[in-house]
């Protein structure tokens, strides 16, 4: 058939045919081309996703911080972020921590400051009392004379035997007792939330019988007597 066709057909059914070889190969490099950008794509779509994950959010929240008296303040500005994790470092290291309004010394709720820049955030401290050896305390009933004074020693009128730290936290209240005047007192004490009562006795002291003793002295004389007139009876 080519055979019939003059050389220009020939040529141009050549040509032809190149033109549509080089649009199939074209065809195939443009498709890989086109899917390579697709695997990029994802690529950096996912470290997009891993760098916003990452990101922190340099909020700062203080925290409410809580500790027993006399114990010392942390200088950990660390100690006293909520979120710690969520700041960069560069900006922690950029804060300043105030706690001159805290007195660990007294119980109470006070506050403590954070500035960063020109921002200062207010924080809540609270010093709580420490907590008491838990004990049932027995009161002692006593006797005394009018006149006695009262023992300002706390153990002189409770049973169990008492540490310095729980004589410290006992209040003792003898108002009530009238040491002047013969009768039956109450007396009071109060240790970590609870009262205890307990009696005090004054009484009078006994006088002595004047009149037995004076018949005492007559017998003595009487019996005197009697042996100095045996004796002169005698000589």
């Amino acid at each position: 058939m080519l055979k019939k066709l003059s050389q220009k057909q020939k040529y141009i059914i050549v040509a032809a045919t190149a033109i549509w070889g080089v649009i199939f190969i074209g065809s195939g490099i443009t498709m890989t081309f086109m899917d390579t950008p697709v695997t990029e794509t994802k690529t950096e779509l996912k470290i997009t996703q891993k760098r916003v994950a990452n990101m922190k959010s340099n909020e700062i929240r203080l925290k409410n911080m809580e500790q027993e008296i006399n114990q010392p303040l942390s200088v950990n500005i660390k100690d006293y972020l909520e979120n710690v994790d969520d700041i960069d470092e560069n900006i922690i290291n950029k804060l300043q921590l105030d706690t001159s309004m805290v007195n660990v010394n007294q119980a109470g709720d006070y506050t403590y400051t954070v500035k960063y820049n020109k921002k200062t955030f207010n924080g809540t401290f609270t010093i709580k009392e420490k907590p008491l050896p838990d004990m049932v305390l027995t009161l002692k009933n006593l006797d005394l004379e009018v006149g006695t004074a009262l023992s300002t020693d706390i153990q002189t009128y409770i049973t169990e035997a008492l540490t310095d730290e729980v004589k410290q936290n006992i209040k003792l209240n003898l108002t009530n007792v009238n040491t002047a005047q013969a009768g039956n007192y109450q007396y009071t004490v109060t240790y970590n939330g609870r009262l205890y009562t307990g009696t005090i006795t004054i009484f009078e002291p006994q006088k002595p019988n004047t009149s037995t003793d004076q018949n005492d002295t007559d017998q003595n004389q009487d019996e005197n007597e009697k042996h100095k007139n045996e004796n002169t009876e005698e000589k």
